[in-house]
């Protein structure tokens, strides 16, 4: 059965980026009732800590000695969470913008995926080379400031470029990035955002 992934980074159950979220799956499980959604919410899931087991185990798969028993089952845990991920035809990302990037929780989530073998390799020729099949993948991206209209209040993006680069090493590229801001001021100009924001992730989700 294929498989979209959800991987939803806010700790809110009312949040705008999860509402945005909700409007797309619902329409995409209309049009594809024979497709498994994976959810991944990242505030219950229990990621796992970056130890010393863990780096030393990234060393040596980089350099090609042989793991230990303790550094085995530390590569284990992140190889699992790297091979979920690469097995999603279709990948849907929501998060809120927090202090001009992203939750802590998504950037803790990309380090533990994004490992050696697992989603690139080093060549000495060619440097860094990405494993993973680039799939199809969409970015609901909520902020205070808006961003597209230049309503941004004096506030920098940064969010957007480093997922972006982030999913480019590993081979996703296949990115559309879908802001829904902004998420305060005046409510006329909220409603209005989300709005035209849930209107086009309807859109998106009967062709994805």
């Amino acid at each position: 059965m294929p498989k979209l992934m959800h991987i939803a980074c806010s700790p809110r159950g009312d949040s705008t980026s999860g509402a945005g979220a909700r409007a797309f799956l619902e329409i995409f499980r209309a049009a594809r009732p024979n497709w498994d959604i994976d959810d991944l919410d990242l505030w219950r899931e229990g990621l796992p800590e970056v130890n010393q087991a863990m780096l030393d185990a990234k060393e040596a798969v980089m350099t090609g000695r042989d793991l230990t028993d303790g550094q085995r089952d530390a590569w284990a845990v992140v190889e699992r969470m790297a091979v979920r991920f690469a097995l999603a035809e279709r990948v849907l990302i929501s998060t809120p913008m927090w202090n001009f990037s992203l939750p802590y929780k998504l950037k803790h989530y990309i380090d533990l995926i994004n490992q050696p073998r697992l989603t690139f390799r080093y060549e000495p020729a060619r440097g860094y080379v990405p494993l993973l099949k680039d799939r199809p993948t969409v970015v609901i991206l909520a902020s205070s400031g808006d961003f597209v209209t230049g309503m941004n209040r004096g506030r920098s993006d940064m969010a957007t470029p480093y997922l972006r680069e982030a999913l480019r090493f590993m081979g996703v590229t296949q990115v559309e990035f879908v802001p829904i801001a902004p998420t305060a001021g005046p409510q006329d100009q909220v409603h209005s955002g989300r709005e035209r924001a849930l209107l086009r992730l309807r859109r998106m989700a009967t062709r994805f």
